[in-house]
């Protein structure tokens, strides 16, 4: 996903998210002030993202990459 954010030239900024309580956000892309997160898992176990992120980012996309759409996320 980085290589692929640098060759199109949009340089985004990229975080992990994470409290103390291990709560966790795989990847966190930042573009135009919009909040992508992603989780990352082998399983396509339907999932959301913790209640305390979505408390405090209400306005964001998520997304889960598991084994079988990993492909087009490169």
């Amino acid at each position: 996903m980085l290589k692929k954010d640098r060759h199109n030239g949009t340089y985004s900024n990229l975080y992990f998210w994470r409290t103390r309580d291990q709560q966790e956000i795989d990847l966190i892309i930042q573009k135009n002030g919009f909040l992508n997160a992603f989780e990352i898992k082998w399983s396509n176990k339907p999932i959301t993202p913790p209640k305390t992120f979505a408390k405090q980012y209400p306005d964001h996309a998520f997304k889960l990459i598991h084994s079988e759409n990993y492909f087009e996320c490169l």
